[in-house]
């Protein structure tokens, strides 16, 4: 036998995936990330737990030594490693968007690509290497997620700011996320496209270009221009979440600490680290410049100080922006950036003793004073010091928490006292229902003439909000009787639901109406297993709440709306992607698994559940039972398939000898007979022993969604 013989991969060799063979291939192996097979830890490891044993206060103490303690390999600009610390938290953080809740540091993704080796995140890979040995010391009591964060909190404090806090929580995964959608461009940090010429980000970006956290600090397309860079810094930031408060605090924050480097062209730097050579170790960008670290580190490519104290939290950097005239200059890397007209030599150099520099500043940093909204508030900080201070140590907390989720996520003793609006904030639980409570609310919820279907479609519209990017939404506080979520044109039929489950709850006096929501859900889901000739009962954890409209931040809330959700067969339009490519998107949202996922449509669509009543999908006579119909017509030769319109949005499945129409379908419906994955589980369903699997796999996907945002129960 030869040796390519003996080779798993030689048939490989030269040759492509199907994703290259067909490159509009449906994705539904999304929904199979992040499992336990490439979880090294077990599905039984609890971080919650392993935190509790944290001895918190000793990686604090070990954090603030290794601050100052400067290695050879990579020395410590102003001997002290806090700015890039928090600048490698900024980064874990930064990547967070409102839309779909994607990014952020809540579960270490910084150390995968792609993020490990955008150019904007540009030696970051040092700041991790040297938090290892601490990462190692403590082990899986304390997450690299965590972690990357923390730091950034203890270098703050270390370089004397008070924060307003730090909670832990983030657990890690062990694979990059897939799901994330950074943009269409093929090349780091091209043209920002983006913009197509009017100026507007694509709505579901957060970042002008391929391979940035935000913006290009040289200004649009490295044009140095100031003026035009408050458009794009406010067109991110938004979508981060922040005001224009927030976003000078934030920017005025972080540049008074550290320094940028450009010491040398960049033709200078080595691969990223996902391109370098295997010695490399997982490390990249090595330079060889002089020492390649130190005073000739290469990184940004722009070489800037702005303050007189890089190791020490102070206003300095306000002082200088409103104190000097700014020349435009080219770096020793040749990137556009600004110096101080007829300043002294004020700056202290990162690593030669007694030597000073002219004070520097970004394109980006003008802005905050030219600009004149952020102009009238970086004023404001420069003439009040504690307002600042106070401002970014806000904006900062809630940079690196908004993918959080609640605070009954939050973890440590230094969760914040203080109750934040982006918090979704719940009030405490006042209900205890007893197991008698309970069976005497669902009779009172059977007895109320309401149809399985509105049953199931109110609980699923309260719950299926849930995302599990940023862990917000969900059943627990019953938004779906408040606004923006009643106002919803997806949840319209649901909303119809409500009025008598306000009335059971207000007489019974026992739940909340969260609860009262979900349970109407379990007991439509009980009467239609019953049907199909299957006795199950359906679990129920009680204990929600319910939330006040003034601790709904409606514009907040207005992000979840769904722009299609498969699940209900809505859809706007025209959207620009294919349907089944947004129900797989939405399922992965709702953390489900691809048998999951297939077990819901065809237990919602027989149900009828569609969000209009409409019969699109509802393969069967006998709406509100719990059959395996949706995948038995589905699969069925008899009936042929075609489009209604050139959209193919919408079909018609006619029989195949008679022409006699039998159903309409939309692409969620049919993707799961025409995507070979899914058909696959649709034939498990749909064979004559799949009906009790159907049903006992469809409880349980119902019961994980009504319970995802029950942190609690964790």
């Amino acid at each position: 036998m030869t040796s390519q013989a003996k080779c798993p991969f030689h048939h490989a060799a030269g040759g492509g995936t199907s994703k290259d063979w067909w490159p509009n291939q449906l994705r539904v192996d999304l929904l199979n990330r992040h499992s336990e097979k490439s979880n090294p830890l077990g599905e039984h490891f609890s971080y919650a737990e392993a935190f509790k044993k944290l001895d918190y206060h000793a990686l604090k103490a070990d954090l603030v030594k290794l601050m100052t303690d400067s290695q050879p390999w990579w020395p410590a600009d102003f001997g002290h490693y806090g700015p890039q610390m928090v600048r490698m938290a900024w980064h874990s953080a930064g990547t967070y968007r409102t839309l779909d809740g994607r990014g952020g540091g809540g579960r270490g993704q910084q150390r995968f690509a792609p993020l490990n080796s955008w150019p904007d995140n540009v030696n970051i890979d040092k700041s991790r290497r040297l938090l290892w040995p601490i990462k190692q010391k403590y082990g899986q009591s304390i997450s690299w997620a965590d972690l990357f964060i923390l730091a950034g909190n203890v270098a703050l404090e270390s370089m004397g700011f008070r924060t307003f806090g730090f909670a832990g929580g983030r657990q890690d995964v062990w694979e990059p996320d897939q799901d994330v959608n950074w943009g269409a461009e093929t090349k780091w940090l091209a043209d920002d496209k983006r913009f197509h010429g009017q100026r507007e980000l694509d709505h579901n970006l957060a970042a002008t270009h391929m391979g940035l956290i935000y913006v290009n600090p040289e200004g649009p397309n490295a044009s140095g221009d100031y003026l035009a860079a408050a458009h794009d810094i406010r067109a991110t930031f938004y979508r981060m979440a922040m005001d224009d408060e927030e976003i000078v605090a934030l920017i005025a924050g972080g540049h008074p600490l550290g320094k940028a480097h450009g010491a040398a062209p960049e033709s200078h730097k080595g691969p990223e680290p996902e391109g370098a050579r295997i010695e490399e170790q997982g490390l990249g960008w090595t330079s060889n410049y002089g020492q390649g670290h130190g005073k000739d580190t290469v990184s940004s490519g722009l070489e800037v100080t702005w303050t007189t104290t890089p190791a020490q939290w102070g206003n300095n950097f306000f002082e200088n922006l409103f104190k000097y005239e700014w020349e435009l200059e080219h770096s020793p890397a040749g990137a556009k950036q600004w110096v101080a007209k007829n300043a002294p030599e004020i700056i202290p150099d990162a690593h030669i003793p007694g030597k000073f520099h002219k004070p520097k500043m970004l394109t980006t940093d003008l802005t905050l004073r030219f600009d004149p909204e952020f102009g009238k508030i970086s004023k404001r900080f420069h003439e009040n010091p504690q307002a600042f201070a106070d401002a970014f140590a806000r904006a900062w907390f809630k940079l690196t928490h908004r993918d959080m989720g609640p605070k009954a996520r939050y973890l440590g003793p230094e969760v914040p006292a203080e109750e934040l609006l982006w918090q979704d904030p719940l009030p405490a639980a006042t209900h205890q229902p007893t197991a008698a409570d309970i069976a005497d609310l669902k009779a009172r919820i059977a007895a109320a003439g309401l149809s399985v279907s509105e049953l199931v479609s109110v609980a699923w519209a309260s719950a299926s909000s849930f995302r599990g990017g940023d862990m917000r939404g969900g059943a627990n506080g019953a938004r779906l009787a408040l606004s923006p979520q009643k106002d919803w044109a997806v949840n319209q039929g649901a909303v119809q639901v409500l009025p008598k489950l306000v009335d059971i709850q207000k007489a019974s006096g026992k739940a909340s109406l969260a609860d009262v929501i979900v349970l109407a859900g379990v007991v439509g889901v009980e009467q239609a297993a019953k049907a199909a000739g299957v006795t199950v009962d359906v679990p129920f954890a009680p204990g929600r709440v319910d939330a006040r409209q003034d601790q709904t931040d409606v514009k907040s809330f207005a992000v979840l709306e769904p722009v299609a959700d498969g699940f209900r067969n809505y859809r706007k339009s025209p959207l620009g992607a294919p349907t089944e490519a947004l129900l797989i998107d939405r399922a992965q949202q709702l953390t489900l698994t691809a048998p999951e996922l297939t077990a819901l449509i065809g237990g919602l669509r027989v149900l009828g559940a569609n969000f209009d009543g409409s019969a699109h999908g509802v393969f069967t006579d006998r709406v509100g039972v719990l059959s395996n119909d949706f995948f038995v017509k589905l699969l069925d030769m008899g009936t042929v398939w075609a489009a209604t319109d050139a959209s193919a949005e919408l079909f018609e499945g006619r029989d195949r000898s008679s022409g006699a129409l039998r159903h309409t379908a939309t692409r969620a419906d049919l993707v799961f007979g025409s995507n070979s994955v899914l058909r696959a589980y649709a034939e498990v369903y749909a064979s004559a022993d799949g009906q009790a699997k159907l049903v006992r796999d469809f409880v349980a996907a119902w019961t994980k969604v009504m319970n995802l945002d029950r942190f609690d129960l964790a």
